[in-house]
């Protein structure tokens, strides 16, 4: 814009430089003569000549004319665009980003783009999930927007900026804000917007655990307590951390760990693992069963364990392998 911008003003100087000598070549006028018809010609404002117009004259005019009022036209057109296209880009895009957040559904809304925040979003960019930030601090979003991500400006806690977001229709919502109040707020609205709907909240002090869990939250998170926990096993089971570190963690290509439903219809439900030889026909081990019902997992199923529709499985296997068994687990149409 700035280069467009520079360009049309030059050629406006150096119209109004050169198209004197015209008129002074042709119609022998004097320079004040020349100068005053070039500005009523390029400026279009319909003043008399200062003298009647030979052909040559006029053709010479009809060109000042047309060249005038290009560069004229270019020099609005530049500076309007210089000027405002940066708020206009904005504006449209805030437009074609509600859009797209208006068409979602099941998808997860994340609360507060700060560090916590910022490496969930990246988790599930990666597994190429559906969601959308909402953070207050324009600075952050900026850095949100960069990524590549949905944004929301706003404030969390408010009912209006969930909706927003679409929380009546997603699947997930991470509270990922500041202090533990924010998130209580947080947490509330969006159980009382989306009664099924997944929450895990973070947590900074261990009191407000109980009262997270209360006000709706499925999963309470302490990064702190997690960080302790996970370099303390490092130092105590260096290899055991690794291995689930792998699994758990998509650090690996290989091998990971995913959880499956078994549908109503599926070729799994009323089988037992020993009857469909889910090992030898899938690659990918049943490394845990909980039951629709609910209730503890069983971590150690074996070949007579039933599966029935609405089990939920956690598996271990290559993504060739998991896909097989999720085959297996969807009904069939």
């Amino acid at each position: 814009m700035h280069r467009r911008l520079v360009f049309s003003v030059s050629l406006l100087v150096l119209l109004l430089a050169l198209a004197p000598v015209g008129y002074m070549t042709i119609e022998h006028m004097s320079y004040t003569e020349a100068l005053y018809m070039t500005v009523i010609t390029i400026s279009t404002v319909g003043f008399r000549e200062v003298r009647p117009l030979s052909t040559a004259g006029m053709y010479f005019t009809i060109l000042v004319i047309f060249t005038g009022v290009f560069s004229l036209f270019f020099i609005i057109s530049s500076f309007i665009s210089y000027t405002f296209g940066e708020a206009l880009r904005e504006i449209f895009g805030r437009r074609r980003m509600d859009l797209r957040i208006k068409k979602l559904r099941d998808h997860h809304v994340v609360c507060g783009f700060g560090r916590v925040g910022e490496v969930v979003c990246e988790t599930l960019s990666e597994a190429g999930a559906d969601f959308v930030v909402i953070d207050k601090d324009p600075d952050r979003l900026a850095l949100a927007q960069d990524k590549g991500y949905l944004c929301l400006e706003g404030d969390a806690t408010s009912t209006e900026v969930l909706l927003n977001a679409g929380v009546d229709r997603a699947r997930g919502v991470v509270c990922a804000l500041q202090n533990d109040a924010d998130n209580l707020f947080t947490t509330l609205s969006a159980r009382s917007l989306n009664r099924e709907v997944t929450i895990v909240t973070r947590c900074v002090s261990p009191d407000s655990v109980d009262k997270l869990i209360y006000a709706g939250a499925d999963r309470v998170i302490s990064p702190y307590a997690l960080s302790g926990r996970r370099m303390a096993t490092f130092l105590l089971r260096p290899s055991v951390f690794d291995y689930l570190d792998l699994v758990a963690h998509g650090v690996s290509l290989d091998y990971r760990l995913e959880e499956l439903v078994v549908e109503e219809g599926s070729e799994l439900a009323g089988r037992t693992i020993g009857e469909m030889d889910i090992r030898v026909r899938t690659g990918a081990l049943i490394v845990a069963v909980r039951k629709a019902a609910g209730g503890e997992f069983n971590t150690s199923p074996d070949k007579d364990t039933r599966l029935d529709a609405g089990d939920l499985l956690i598996a271990l296997g290559t993504p060739r392998d998991l896909s097989n068994l999720e085959r297996m687990s969807s009904a069939r149409g």
